[in-house]
């Protein structure tokens, strides 16, 4: 007689609730061997494949892609096939399988999250292959998630014909693209994310393009009625008012859940908000003495830098239940990356020991990983007080949020003009509004404003 076994959503180590189905790799019926990939994940850090933890039937899968799915709920239900090999019990990871489903599981109609460490499936719910017991970086993350040391690179999978990471495929759904129709340039084939976005660009593979120039124009004939169909008006055609529709039709306008990045901001910015008492302080950079060829965003970690020389008492950790304080020795700026997915905040490591080039390089580095998702989740926590330069787009002035267990935030404003008082009359000096936020449990505000003096002289040296 054969046995069921349902695969729970497994703990990724991230510290998350759940996790968003991207695509899955096979469908109800399939016959899945152990270890091939079964679903690809979306987490607030990265886009990866769970394999499968049996051999077998597919019987159920609960969801489909862009569904949300709790950790510890069912994932899928499998038909074991004791021809094909299986993993017994607690074998290399040291999760149990549990017991055998005495029958089939509804689909809840959601997902489970994945990440750049290796899964090992279970249906206890599994875990995180290690090669080692310990762990570190249990410090910030866009969210205080705690991460492993081992970084798996994600491996390209052939899907319907086409090879491709999750990373590149998930792309290639939100971008419109598709990869059957995508010019491979990668090893063996492989689709590239670099390939997607140049489709993209250039339309040469869009979903639902027509396949040849002969159905070009029953294509273009429609594009007039799908957008007469998106005009509004307060009357029907029968001169009758518009009735809004129902909930749970999906229209524009209707409420739609987070996922992935920006559904994990929530949680952090939240949790930040209850726990952390800010303060901020604003000032004015003079930088009207600096020499042609500055890099801003080095200039501003610099400053921050020596800021946490002269003021350990930022560049610092604080445990709110425990009461304690770690000041740190060395400086890890998190960098704060707008994407439109949600915000990230990669770390750039031992910025005290960097130049100008080493801090440009390094940041240009973290935001093409984060731009990829390809970045390890290690870089995405422990650094010790971080960096949002949303001046680049606009605004004078914030109040940049704290997340816990950092102290402090710095955030730098839009370059200005402004009178300046000197000697025998006034000049137009270039100005950087800057905002220092910190926790006022684990700092003073003389300690927040001698900092901020600090970064003030250093950015008025020329060079």
């Amino acid at each position: 007689m054969s046995e069921n076994k349902n695969f729970h959503l497994p703990d990724l180590g991230e510290g998350l609730p759940d996790a968003t189905i991207v695509e899955w790799f096979v469908k109800e019926g399939d016959v899945i061997t152990l270890d091939e990939p079964l679903v690809s994940m979306e987490t607030a850090k990265a886009v990866v494949e769970v394999p499968s933890p049996f051999s077998g039937k597919v019987l159920k899968l609960a969801g489909g892609a862009g569904d949300i799915i709790p950790t510890g709920s069912v994932l899928a239900q499998f038909e074991l096939d004791p021809n094909l090999p299986q993993r017994a019990d607690g074998q290399d990871t040291g999760h149990s399988h549990g017991h055998a489903a005495p029958a089939p599981t509804p689909s809840t109609g959601q997902t489970t999250p994945a990440q750049p460490d290796k899964v090992v499936a279970s249906d206890e719910g599994g875990g995180i292959a290690k090669p080692g017991a310990e762990r570190d970086d249990a410090g910030t993350v866009v969210g205080a998630m705690q991460s492993s040391n081992a970084v798996h690179a994600e491996q390209a999978v052939a899907v319907g014909g086409v090879k491709a990471v999750p990373a590149v495929r998930a792309t290639a759904r939100k971008l419109g693209v598709d990869l059957s129709r995508v010019r491979a340039t990668g090893a063996d084939g492989a689709v590239t994310m670099a390939d997607v976005k140049q489709a993209a660009a250039d339309g040469s593979a869009r979903v639902g393009a027509a396949p040849a120039p002969v159905a070009a124009a029953p294509v273009a004939a429609a594009v007039p009625v799908a957008r007469a169909a998106d005009a509004r008006a307060p009357l029907s055609a029968a001169g009758k008012p518009m009735r809004t529709q129902p909930p749970g039709v999906v229209a524009k306008g209707q409420p739609e859940p987070l996922k992935g990045v920006r559904r994990n901001m929530a949680r952090v910015m939240a949790d930040a908000h209850s726990k952390v008492v800010p303060t901020t302080l604003n000032d004015d950079a003079d930088i009207h003495a600096w020499v042609p060829g500055n890099d801003v965003t080095a200039r501003l970690v610099r400053a921050i830098v020596v800021g946490c020389q002269k003021v350990p008492a930022l560049n610092a950790w604080f445990d709110g239940d425990a009461l304690t304080r770690t000041l740190h020795a060395h400086v890890d700026v998190g960098i704060a990356v707008d994407t439109d997915d949600g915000l990230f905040v990669p770390a750039l490591r031992n910025a005290d020991v960097l130049d100008a080039r080493g801090i440009r390089e390094g940041v240009n580095r973290l935001r093409e990983q984060v731009e990829a998702r390809s970045i390890a989740a290690s870089e995405l926590s422990g650094y010790t007080i971080s960096l949002s330069n949303f001046g680049m787009f606009a605004g004078r002035y914030a109040t940049p949020v704290v997340v816990p267990p950092c102290v402090a935030i710095v955030g730098a404003g839009r370059a200005r003009h402004q009178m300046t008082p000197v000697m025998g009359g006034v000049e137009a000096h270039k100005v950087i509004p800057l905002s220092v936020t910190f926790d006022h449990r684990a700092a003073t505000g003389g300690e927040a404003a001698r900092f901020l003096r600090a970064m003030l002289d250093d950015l008025a040296l020329a060079q």
